[in-house]
């Protein structure tokens, strides 16, 4: 059901033999749920940390730019994000920062990033469902962003996010300020990534491992364009097919 969901809210019907022949596979891939608030924050905060380190390794992180949000669980108009001007690959749980609607820091010490304030604030307000964002400035991520077209199901892994993400095209690409992230919030919608005009790739999920991922693979997938296209016209799925992958490959349990 968490499936079939997950596929109608993004705007298409599902192809229940896909989705049937994983669900038992999936179903046991299912995390147990934490026993405290203090435990389902530490998850939290570790995976927000691991999730840093692991952009860091893949070469994805581009000097001060970048950020990680996690709500916290127990005040949910709050959320845990990763200190203006400290690297992916040195932050630790116990350098993240909660902060709160009006962009202060409640817990821990650090700067705060007036972008990742500016564009994860208001995402975590017009998401309630969500529990992370990622973005930072990727190589391939930001050279897509400035072609200016979404991508295309030329892989079984560009289907994860057909019809499940967005062109936000907007020329004010230093987001600083509330209006324009929730301008950015309100393009986003229901969907969980969006290209950010001449800036990069923004995506979200229920769980920061989901949001983490669908970074990794956006930027792969936009790497398979750029190679596909150097070398002539890509063959594309046809729509119920690339539907019907989704259906599995972009679930919240596959991310």
């Amino acid at each position: 059901m968490q499936l079939e969901t997950a596929i109608v809210a993004a705007g298409g019907a599902t192809d229940r033999s896909k989705v049937d022949a994983f669900a038992p596979v999936l179903a046991r891939l299912a995390s147990a749920k934490p026993d405290s608030l203090a435990e389902d924050r530490r998850r939290r905060k570790e995976r927000l940390a691991a999730g840093l380190r692991i952009l860091a390794e893949l070469g994805l992180a581009e000097g001060v730019a970048g950020h990680i949000s996690a709500r916290d669980p127990e005040f949910p108009e709050t959320f845990w994000v990763n200190p203006f001007g400290m690297g992916f690959d040195r932050v630790r749980v116990s350098n993240l920062i909660r902060v709160d609607a009006g962009g202060e820091v409640v817990e821990g010490s650090g700067p705060v990033n007036v972008s990742a304030f500016a564009i994860h604030a208001e995402i975590h307000i017009a998401r309630p469902e969500i529990v992370a964002a990622a973005h930072c400035h990727s190589v391939y991520g930001k050279a897509w962003s400035a072609v200016g077209r979404l991508l295309d199901p030329i892989t079984q892994d560009a289907c994860a996010f057909f019809e499940d993400h967005v062109f936000f095209d907007d020329t004010k690409v230093l987001v600083t300020e509330a209006s324009e992230g929730a301008r950015l919030a309100e393009a986003l919608g229901p969907v969980k990534a969006a290209i950010l005009r001449n800036h990069g790739l923004l995506t979200v999920g229920q769980t920061v491992d989901e949001a983490v991922w669908w970074f990794v693979a956006m930027e792969r997938c936009c790497q398979a364009q750029f190679l596909a296209e150097s070398v002539g016209a890509p063959l594309q799925i046809d729509p119920d097919s690339a539907r019907a992958t989704r259906a599995v490959n972009g679930s919240p349990m596959v991310g």
